[in-house]
């Protein structure tokens, strides 16, 4: 069984009387103690990539060059943000209003008198560190707030406003390097009626299944979100239009061919598809043509693929419901 390196405390200080009387403090909280006596030093130990656990710093720490002090050390850590890496306690003879400052702005975690029993460091040693972990965790919780908010809760794919900021992003890029860029645009043909036969846990399921099967057909960098119930939109770097077309083939082929197996029953999808280009042009201006490029898909039928700027047409003919080698009886609408 593996244990638990004990922690490493930073002490930084020209003070031997300090250091005499601190460290058996550190020491016996079962933390390892590392000494240094100059500004540079402890900078050169603050960004050190091994972890410190905590960094005491004296407000008398000098510099080996004039330049070079407690008020620079926390300007640079600040600038760094090294000292958002793990708790500053500063050490001063008296509580001044730029310590209160320091505290107030987030620079340093606690203030302690350098008279202080040890008893007492003990305990604002703690009260820091404990502060320090909520800190954490806190800015931990709102990023992910920030990072789910991004995706549909259903299929885990990018949600419609996280959709159109990737679309503003990547068109910029497209202008820039004078790209391509396509938009693939599709809807599960005839959604509401499995709604009402199959139910929604059914129909959430299958929509599950789709985002994954056509997530393997993706590259690293093709963007993939649901805009409304049973549509799916996909930003295509570096795609034209009849590239698109392919990868709307293959789906075809590849995700819809297949059953869907919900609740012991294999089910039958097809999807029609709309696709536009961008060329540069304004991201809302070419998802509106992938929308109307997916309405005349709606309307040549089902599994029927339409590119803006051809001439609306019909699709060919459907791939069979009934597929030879799966053997399956299929439920199909």
């Amino acid at each position: 069984m593996l244990t638990q390196a004990p922690p490493t405390y930073l002490l930084a200080s020209p003070d031997p009387a300090l250091l005499a009387a601190l460290e058996p403090v550190l020491l016996a909280s079962g933390a390892k103690v590392e000494i240094v006596v100059s500004a540079e030093a402890a900078l050169a130990a603050l960004e050190n990539p091994r972890p410190l656990a905590l960094a005491l710093l004296d407000a008398t720490l000098p510099g080996l060059d004039p330049r070079m002090n407690i008020d620079r050390l926390l300007a640079n850590l600040r600038a760094e943000e090294t000292a958002g890496r793990l708790p500053i306690v500063l050490i001063s003879d008296t509580v001044t209003q730029q310590g209160i400052d320091r505290l107030a702005e987030g620079v340093i975690d606690d203030l302690i008198l350098r008279t202080a029993e040890a008893a007492y460091w003990r305990l604002r040693i703690e009260v820091a560190l404990r502060h320090r972990h909520q800190s954490r965790e806190l800015e931990t919780l709102r990023e992910a707030q920030v990072l789910n908010a991004q995706f549909d809760r259903l299929t885990g794919v990018y949600n419609r406003e996280a959709m159109l900021a990737m679309l503003f992003r990547e068109t910029d890029r497209v202008q820039r390097m004078n790209g391509t860029l396509s938009l693939l645009l599709l809807d599960i043909d005839d959604f509401g009626h499995w709604n009402s036969r199959l139910g929604n846990d059914a129909c959430d399921e299958l929509l599950c299944q789709a985002a994954a099967r056509i997530t393997r057909l993706l590259r690293s960098y093709d963007i993939l979100g649901r805009p409304g119930m049973d549509e799916f939109l996909l930003v295509l770097p570096g795609c034209s239009a009849v590239n698109a077309a392919m990868l709307a083939e293959r789906m075809r082929a590849e995700v819809f061919s297949s059953p869907f197996r919900v609740g012991g029953d294999a089910i039958r999808l097809s999807a029609c598809f709309g696709i536009a280009c961008s060329q540069g042009r304004s991201p809302v201006v070419v998802l509106r043509e992938a929308e109307q490029a997916l309405q005349w898909a709606r309307t040549a039928g089902p599994e029927s693929i339409q590119c803006f700027g051809d001439s609306p047409h019909n699709s060919v003919g459907p791939v069979a419901f009934l597929s030879p080698s799966s053997g399956d009886e299929l439920l199909a609408w």
